[in-house]
């Protein structure tokens, strides 16, 4: 207890210190502010311990639901320290080798979202140190699907979600985005059974069930990841290609056809793509988000396959990491934004120069909306809507809100207007050059662009209001909107609807996904069951198979008690493990008794499908403490 005491004292000195340099540069303007070098999530003392090379052999046992192996630690002990502590959570550690000869460990209690500091004895010189281990049941990165929870119901399943610090829940390792490695993998999975990683990876099942990965480029713990199942592969062009499932693999290499000339673009945008290839794995229902840019292989949500190619956007984000992101790395948490903000302004301009600016300004409203509504629920003054967040003693997954993607990214858009488009893709460029394989911070980015961009422009400087999108609440007034060509229309058409207009004489013929999103969102709360019915019996919504527009629907289903489309709502609830579509939905069902007794019996039939961290977010909305 007095070592947990006094890693949560170290803890909050280190958070006070951060918070004290946020504070000062929000006073005085300036950019130029030095950032804290520790990250305040990671138990680890990676700061003194340089964590070079990771060699991990590892046995998943996907009938019993453990992986066990040992992770072997190439490190340069460059502040002589005498212990070297790494980050653990649910881990069983069988024993510890420190240059080839055993040592005595210890393993600190739990630490709520952090979980436990493992405390292993090394030398001014230690060169290796090895750590044998299990994961245990509550692994928060790992999803174990059986095989009723796949697509074709044959085999079980494994993927991994490392980001944000659940890498550290099956391996043992310094779980810090601005902590670095290579690492090489040898991975035991029973016969007949694929194994993935965020590496170069296999095409084809092999007879022995060993597959051996390698990473040659430093990539931080979230980035980490395993998928293992039936799986099959489909070449797109000579450097992507899709996995899935055998009876998924024909549509999703359908689906993704484009990913070759989503390279290209983002190429003739901002530099080399530089990680070889560029594959994407259709994973099965249950994954968590709606994709995870996993170096080399994007891991993707099934929920995109929609049939015509109209929710590949989000493997133009996916794609964008490849730079911003991956490339270029939040050095911590707090800083997130500049991950996910340049991230949505790329695959904008990916989408752009792919589908056009029409389409894409329906993008940006969409955005704009998300981020209106999530600034309504937060509150307009509350610390989260910051782009610089403290999450001192917090999950960091609190900060994977639509502030850090889209008011991020507004920022960049705005930034884009005033300086102009060429001379803004130039400054992004040199950017992802110069800083490439590199983590950075808020201060130092904005340093950068101070130097690089705005060059002691004090009329540019005032336009574009940095302190007040970094380091100030809610939505700046100068935040820039979308032309609403295409969505004028779609206004046009409701407002026909809503004043009594047959649904089936609305002119829809053209519309895709975001026009049918923008017509929906706006419906006002009161709407009708018996509009909701002329609707479905013009458009057949109900059974849609885009979840995207699925989703929604129901959502005004519940609102309306439009009971017609309840059990398409409850197969989609049973298929779909997206959080992004399970949160608004039974949130939607807790706001009436009624609602709230649907979602309790829904969700008892299906929570197991669902991934650890979508498991928690629905005890949460329903209030069940597990």
């Amino acid at each position: 207890m007095l070592r947990k005491l006094c890693l949560l004292l170290s803890l909050a000195a280190i958070c006070a210190c951060n918070n004290n340099k946020q504070t000062k540069t929000a006073k005085n303007g300036k950019s130029d502010t030095v950032a804290v070098a520790k990250d305040i999530h990671t138990l680890s003392n990676a700061d003194q311990v340089e964590m070079k090379h990771l060699d991990l052999d590892i046995q998943v046992d996907i009938y019993n639901k453990q992986i066990r192996g040992c992770a072997v630690w190439t490190i340069n002990n460059k502040a002589k320290v005498k212990t070297l502590i790494l980050d653990t959570y649910d881990l069983t550690i069988d024993h510890v080798m420190v240059d080839g000869n055993e040592v005595q460990f210890t393993l600190d209690s739990l630490i709520k979202f952090f979980g436990s500091a493992l405390h292993i004895p090394i030398k001014a010189n230690t060169a290796t140190v090895m750590v044998c281990y299990k994961t245990g049941k509550s692994a928060r990165a790992l999803q174990w699907l059986n095989p009723q929870q796949t697509h074709d119901k044959r085999t079980p399943f494994l993927f991994t979600q490392s980001e944000s610090i659940y890498a550290r829940s099956w391996i043992p390792c310094a779980d810090g985005p601005g902590i670095r490695f290579t690492y090489t993998a040898k991975v035991t999975v029973p016969k007949g059974l694929m194994a993935l990683m965020s590496a170069e990876n296999p095409q084809a099942k092999n007879d022995n069930g060993v597959y051996n990965f390698t990473m040659d480029t430093p990539i931080p713990a979230y980035l980490m990841a395993l998928a293992v199942g039936d799986i099959a592969f489909r070449e797109i062009d000579d450097r992507t290609g899709v996995y899935a499932e055998p009876g998924m693999i024909e549509k999703a290499a359908w689906e993704l056809a484009d990913a070759g000339r989503m390279v290209d673009a983002a190429e003739q945008l901002y530099g080399p793509y530089r990680w070889g290839r560029y594959d994407v794995i259709v994973l099965p229902p249950g994954f968590p988000i709606g994709g995870m840019e996993n170096p080399k292989l994007t891991f993707a949500t099934p929920t995109i396959i929609a049939g015509d190619r109209s929710l590949v956007n989000l493997i133009a984000h996916e794609l964008a990491h490849s730079w911003s992101g991956n490339l270029v790395t939040n050095a911590t948490w707090n800083d997130f934004w500049l991950n996910e903000g340049f991230t949505v302004y790329f695959e904008r301009r990916i989408t752009e120069r792919m589908l056009g600016k029409t389409y894409t300004d329906m993008l940006w409203e969409l955005g704009y909306q998300d981020l209106v509504t999530e600034v309504n629920e937060m509150g307009p003054t509350h610390r989260d809507t910051w782009l610089k967040l403290d999450l001192t003693g917090r999950d960091p997954d609190d900060g994977l809100t639509d502030i850090a993607y889209e008011k991020g990214a507004l920022f960049l858009r705005l930034i884009e207007l005033n300086v102009g488009r060429d001379t803004f893709d130039r400054f992004l460029a040199q950017y992802f050059n110069e800083h490439a394989f590199k983590t950075i911070t808020t201060e130092k980015f904005l340093k950068y662009m101070d130097t690089a961009l705005i060059k002691g422009d004090a009329d540019l400087r005032k336009k574009l209001t940095i302190n007040e999108w970094v380091y100030g609440p809610g939505i700046p007034a100068n935040c820039p909107r979308a032309e609403q060509e295409r969505f004028g229309k779609v206004d046009a058409e409701r407002m026909k609807f809503l004043s009594g207009a047959p649904a089936e004489q609305l002119t829809t013929v053209d519309w895709t996904t975001h026009e049918w999103l923008h017509f929906l969102r706006k419906m006002p709360d009161n709407l009708s069951a018996a509009q909701m019915k002329k609707l479905d019996d013009a458009f057949n919504l109900t059974n849609t198979g885009n979840s995207e527009i699925a989703d929604l629907w129901y959502v005004l289903a519940v609102r309306a008690n439009y009971a017609k489309a309840y059990g398409a709502m409850d197969n989609f609830l049973s298929s779909v493990g997206r959080r992004k579509f399970l949160e608004p939905l039974y949130r939607e069902m807790m706001k009436t008794s009624n609602g709230a007794a649907m979602a309790r019996r829904i969700y008892a039939k299906y929570r197991k499908n669902y991934h650890p961290l979508a498991q928690e977010m629905i005890d949460r909305v329903l209030g069940e403490k597990r």
